[in-house]
């Protein structure tokens, strides 16, 4: 077993042992209002808005739950709360027009810099950027492996995921995928990993031994405009939000088959599925609207209203 996959379960282990009580609040970026809408998760009801920043899109968890991340684009910042006092706690530089990031098992955060066509690499606790990466034109997806010596960088105009070795920080290989890549996911063990491609209307599944696409496919719905995806605990179910479609496609996670999809509000964006599977939320950016899917029936139970232009999504459950 190499180093970096030991380490990686080390600090999983102990961040699995030093999480913090959840305190099932659902964050909410929303782009337009700049601010973040905090649910309760077990109710539905709205807890209070955040005012955080200029235009804030992607979020995250620390890995023990106990600080909330946020990408502030027109700042060249990330944002930190408190998740359980929800106290603002700061800002780090996060270079030129942040948008999305994944947080590391090690709690390091990989940035995609839009316009600067590169990924940084932030220590959250000293501010120190450790490294910044060349990436394709317009980078968006990121995703960081869960044995934490791989992460992903989806470029939207060059079509590709790069795949970028830790703590080297090297561009090791790059994935060529339909147009327009969006989102990225993998699996449990971090074999495979999922693209979305907004304009090319794909889904693909990369092996992450080759680094080779072993499926593709089209996704058959009108309209549709592939964006977030989420994984079931099991690995056997993927959701992934469509944008324009306002829905999200339930897919078989081996081979891509539809098995259902729900209807959701408009310009379905960010996704989040809740820890034990159960329920699936989604950032619905035109009808500014929290949907919240029981994913065993695939029906959309209720619809929560929010601030403006809702993008990301955070659950601490």
């Amino acid at each position: 077993m190499k180093l970096t996959h030991i380490l990686a379960t080390t600090l999983l282990v102990m961040s699995a042992n030093t999480w913090a009580e959840p305190t099932y609040r659902l964050f909410v970026t929303n782009e337009k209002s700049n601010s973040v809408s905090v649910i309760d998760s077990r109710t539905g009801e709205l807890e209070t808005t955040l005012e955080i920043g200029d235009r804030p899109r992607g979020i995250g968890l620390s890995p023990d739950h106990k600080t909330l991340y946020v990408a502030l684009s027109e700042e060249n910042a990330i944002g930190m709360v408190d998740v359980a006092t929800l106290k603002f706690l700061g800002k780090l530089d996060a270079g030129e027009d942040p948008e999305t990031f994944a947080v590391h098992p090690n709690g390091n955060l990989y940035l995609s810099n839009e316009d600067d066509a590169k990924a940084t690499v932030v220590n959250p606790t000293t501010g120190e950027i450790i490294a910044e990466i060349r990436v394709g034109l317009e980078p968006e997806g990121v995703a960081a492996s869960p044995t934490g010596d791989i992460v992903l960088v989806t470029s939207e105009s060059t079509n590709m995921v790069h795949v970028i070795q830790v703590p080297e920080h090297k561009v090791i290989a790059n994935v060529l995928v339909a147009a327009r890549p969006r989102g990225l996911a993998f699996n449990k063990s971090g074999s495979l990993a999922y693209v979305s491609s907004e304009i090319g209307n794909e889904l693909a599944i990369i092996d992450m031994s080759t680094y080779q696409i072993i499926k593709q496919v089209v996704v058959d719905i009108p309209k549709s405009k592939p964006m977030a995806i989420a994984l079931s605990p099991d690995d056997k179910t993927l959701y992934m939000t469509t944008g324009r479609a306002a829905k999200v496609v339930i897919m078989d996670a081996e081979t891509l088959a539809i098995k259902s999809t729900a209807d959701v509000g408009k310009r379905v964006w960010g996704a989040v599925l809740s820890r034990d599977g159960s329920t699936l939320y989604t950032a619905n950016g035109v009808s500014n609207t929290v949907s919240v899917v029981d994913t065993a029936t695939s029906k959309s139970t209720m619809e929560i209203e929010v601030g403006k232009g809702p993008w990301g999504l955070a659950l601490d459950d």
